[in-house]
């Protein structure tokens, strides 16, 4: 599959979780279905991951467009103002998780189906589009 982690972009308040977002792409030729996909946290060089939880109803990933994964919930005032819907290109999706999940640099993304690793991005705040080279 070729899934991939473009944009991994950290919060500057951490209470504004709809500013703390990942963006993935779909660079093949055949739809992704994220129905059933974990997210998990970690820290580069340890084996040890949070599942951050499974993307359900989840959404359908058309080769070569891109998805916005934003931490908060949609519509809620206190969690920040998240990027306009498409504006870009690029759609939004909520996780609607409760805290945010970025640790800084070296913070480790995993998208795994069926315990498969599906893609992986690091986080450097200082790299491009927050992504540590690899």
């Amino acid at each position: 599959m070729a899934i991939r982690f473009v944009e991994i972009h950290a919060a500057a308040n951490p209470a504004e979780l709809n500013t703390e977002w990942v963006v993935l792409e779909n660079d093949g030729k055949l739809p992704f279905v994220t129905r059933g996909c974990g997210m998990t946290v970690g820290r580069r060089g340890q084996s040890k991951r949070k599942e951050l939880g499974i993307i359900d109803p989840g959404f359908i990933l058309a080769p070569g467009t891109r998805v916005r994964m934003l931490t908060g919930s949609p519509g809620v005032a206190d969690q920040g103002t998240p990027p306009e819907d498409g504006a870009d290109g690029v759609t939004n999706y909520y996780l609607l998780l409760p805290k945010p999940y970025l640790q800084g640099a070296g913070t480790v993304l995993t998208l795994t189906l069926r315990g498969q690793i599906v893609a992986k991005g690091e986080h450097d705040p200082a790299g491009a589009a927050g992504l540590a080279a690899k």
